[in-house]
């Protein structure tokens, strides 16, 4: 069964790299991206968040959090999204997509459980005949 995630990371980040172990050892196939430099339209950035509160969008190590200058519970939708479009580090990452799910941060409980639902099967291949790579 072929256990496919897309990982949104900020590059060399050390959270992020044991998360990628933690999927990785379950069985994970993993697609990297670069948070930083995601390309991600508005639209889409919002799609990862759900139905989480604004405070949840934000990584609370992120500088400008940490040191007050950006108060993401004073924040509306518009107002949090223009932020996280503008500066990504303060993205809470990952952001990642598991079968037609998008999920931001890494709840070790809510991935396994969205991994369950989005297991896909291998293709199956037979390559004794023509054509091997196409699926049978």
């Amino acid at each position: 069964m072929l256990k496919l995630v897309v990982f949104y990371e900020k590059p060399f980040c050390a959270a992020n790299a044991k998360q990628k172990a933690i999927l990785r050892a379950s069985g994970c196939t993993l697609i990297e991206r670069n948070l930083l430099e995601h390309g991600l339209e508005h639209d889409t950035l919002r799609s990862f968040m759900g139905d989480k509160p604004v405070i949840e969008w934000f990584n609370p190590a992120a500088p400008a959090i940490k040191n007050g200058q950006i108060l993401p519970d004073s924040l509306d939708e518009l107002e949090a999204i223009e932020l996280l479009m503008n500066d990504p580090i303060l993205i809470r990452r990952p952001l990642m997509i598991i079968g037609t799910e998008k999920l931001c941060g890494f709840d070790d409980k809510k991935v396994s459980e969205v991994l369950d639902r989005y297991v896909e099967p291998m293709p199956k291949i037979n390559c004794m005949e023509k054509g091997c790579l196409e699926k049978h």
